[in-house]
């Protein structure tokens, strides 16, 4: 629950009788909704607040014509508790309804799905996690580190193959307990596995912890310096992405195969993209720290090799001043370069933070665009 300020003053409905109409998922049929909101103090478990099923999948509330009501109203609906409240389709967290009572009369809402006993996702959908460290070998150019394969649930009861997406800060991905937060990916690609795009591995490779900056800097001149990013994407591209195809039944080809990241795990991904653009057709870019490198030197990158790419790219308008405007004029100059072809997704949140809980938001939206909609298919 994402509790609003209550108005102080309260509207009379004038008469006229409030109606909440709601579609949710016809399976929910027989189950108990309710609604909770700034009209009741936000209290749960109220059979006063009891929607009446109208028909599979469709709930009606009427509040009584003499009720006095906020004028602002805030709500959300839940199956009787916290625990059992809305969720959009991707198993976020809902900011709360709003309406103005003077203006409106009936509302239409529609819940994608619910908290199940506390959890947004199905536990049996969990993927399997296996550690690569042991068997990749690293060359000493690079620091040692844990690389992990996420694999869809029933890999080893199919035959198979899988698109595949390398995520940087592979720490801040599926670790419950990680020192800044995590996206979730794991509890994500089980939602995602319900709602049929969740075929997919993915490969979480750790930072190099003190290092991080260094192997994320490109390697030329930037506001850092010149960083060690081709030698590690080197490494990413001729060592680790060969060896993941023969141990896993993946899909090879750049057109299954991407790449991404948060911050400068964003910039370094970018970076992957443009000089290896055989190798990845789709990038995932979080927040990307382009101020490092606000002016990427296109032309010393591969776009000669007139590869055709989908470029998905989150950021919040509240990160910086100058997220946003870095953003637009690196999708421009991109466009502007070669003979290369690129397909990119803006998603902008104007209260999106610069944290991992928001790029697990995002990141089921990004997968199913970037290897699931219809348009990426296609390019």
């Amino acid at each position: 629950m994402t509790e609003g300020a209550s108005s102080s003053s309260h509207a009379p409905s004038n008469g006229t009788q409030l109606r909440l109409q709601l579609q949710t998922p016809a399976e929910e049929h027989g189950r108990a909704i309710f609604v909770s909101g700034n009209f009741n103090g936000w209290r749960t478990g109220s059979g006063a607040y009891e929607m009446q099923q109208t028909g599979p999948g469709y709930y009606e509330f009427n509040f009584p014509p003499d009720e006095w009501l906020p004028e602002q109203l805030e709500y959300k609906y839940h199956r009787g508790d916290w625990d059992q409240v809305e969720l959009d389709r991707f198993g976020n967290t809902r900011t709360n309804r709003t309406l103005n009572t003077r203006e409106q009369d009936t509302q239409s809402d529609s819940v994608d799905r619910w908290l199940v006993d506390g959890l947004a996702y199905n536990p049996a959908y969990l993927p399997k996690i296996e550690i690569l460290t042991e068997d990749f070998k690293i060359p000493k150019l690079i620091r040692t580190r844990r690389i992990a394969a996420l694999l869809p649930h029933d890999y080893y009861e199919t035959d198979k193959r899988y698109p595949v997406l390398y995520l940087q800060d592979g720490q801040n991905l599926f670790d419950d307990y990680a020192p800044f937060g995590s996206w979730g990916v794991d509890k994500k690609l089980a939602l995602m596995k319900e709602q049929g795009f969740g075929d997919i591995i993915i490969v979480a490779i750790d930072h190099a912890e003190k290092d991080r900056i260094t192997e994320f800097t490109p390697s030329y001149r930037t506001q850092l310096g010149a960083g060690s990013g081709k030698k590690y994407l080197r490494v990413l591209a001729d060592r680790l992405k060969p060896f993941v195809d023969e141990h896993f039944r993946t899909l090879p080809g750049r057109e299954n195969t991407g790449i991404g990241g948060s911050s400068m795990g964003g910039l370094i991904s970018i970076y992957a993209g443009l000089i290896y653009p055989e190798v990845y057709g789709k990038l995932m870019i979080f927040s990307p720290s382009l101020w490092v490198s606000p002016n990427i030197p296109f032309r010393v990158m591969n776009l000669n090799d007139p590869h055709d790419m989908d470029i998905y790219i989150y950021a919040g308008e509240g990160e910086s001043k100058n997220m946003v405007p870095n953003i637009r004029r690196f999708m421009q100059a991109a466009e502007e370069q070669g003979d290369a072809s690129f397909n990119f997704e803006l998603s902008l949140d104007p209260d999106g933070a610069h944290n991992e809980a928001r790029w697990g938001q995002e990141f089921p939206r990004a997968v199913e665009w970037l290897f699931y909609s219809q348009s990426s298919q296609t390019s």
